[in-house]
């Protein structure tokens, strides 16, 4: 069985970019290691406003999926932040399978809970408020009824907002809340959590061997994490550290 990978928050915007350029690198490792699958937990885009979007983006990501879907990698997406619409279509084009808000699955002997991340920044009123108002199937609803120029519109404001957002808001809230960590820990009893989002890359020792593993964002390095047989790797910022 070959090995899994995770990667998280590439926050693509063009095929012209160095950060596409980094995903279609990595892609190509994942192929060519024979993977067994790929997970991607959330912000594969800086934004999706609609699985019907005709952007080149959309369709290049769709064509490097699709690849190593064909070449017998299972891919997984779990929603993110900036992408929570991508629906079904993508995912059949893609020949992935969307995950649930937390995921749980067996690796390697462990039992691991997948997730994007946000929902652990509970510290963050501002944004859990957001979160609530955009996951709300009416208001999905009546977005995606909008044109596609329209949405587009919405969310480049969007984007502007979330980075005056994060300009503004005291450090410490951006990341993890302690007790949303322990929570998620008990409702699933998982050995590992693994998420992205806070863009803070590092393995946290939760006690009792179990662990919880940050991914990088991609615009600063490519990142990911490499699960084969016992070993497993997580590479972010051009250094790769055993977890």
């Amino acid at each position: 069985m070959g090995a899994i990978w995770f990667a998280s928050d590439l926050h693509l915007t063009a095929v012209e970019d160095a950060v596409f350029d980094r995903f279609s690198e990595f892609c190509g490792r994942v192929a060519a290691d024979r993977a067994a699958a790929l997970y991607l937990l959330g912000d594969v885009f800086e934004a999706w406003v609609g699985d019907d979007d005709d952007a080149p983006l959309a369709l290049a990501v769709t064509q490097r999926l699709r690849a190593l879907a064909d070449a017998g990698v299972a891919i997984f997406i779990t929603h993110g932040n900036r992408d929570f619409l991508i629906g079904a279509d993508f995912a059949a084009r893609a020949g992935a399978r969307l995950l649930a808000e937390v995921e749980i699955i067996e690796l390697a002997g462990r039992r691991v809970a997948l997730l994007h991340g946000d929902t652990l920044c509970t510290d963050d009123v501002e944004y859990q408020a957001v979160r609530r108002q955009l996951r709300d199937p009416r208001w999905q609803q009546q977005f995606l009824a909008q044109p596609l120029a329209a949405r587009r519109d919405f969310a480049a404001q969007a984007r502007a907002q979330s980075a005056a957002h994060t300009a503004m808001a005291p450090a410490e809230i951006m990341d993890v809340n302690a007790g949303a960590v322990s929570a998620l820990q008990a409702d699933t009893g998982a050995d590992w959590i693994i998420h992205g989002h806070t863009h803070r890359p590092a393995v946290h020792e939760l006690g009792s061997g179990r662990r919880r593993i940050v991914l990088g964002d991609w615009p600063r390095a490519a990142s990911w994490l490499c699960v084969d047989g016992e070993q497993a790797t997580l590479a972010f910022e051009g250094t790769e550290v055993l977890v």
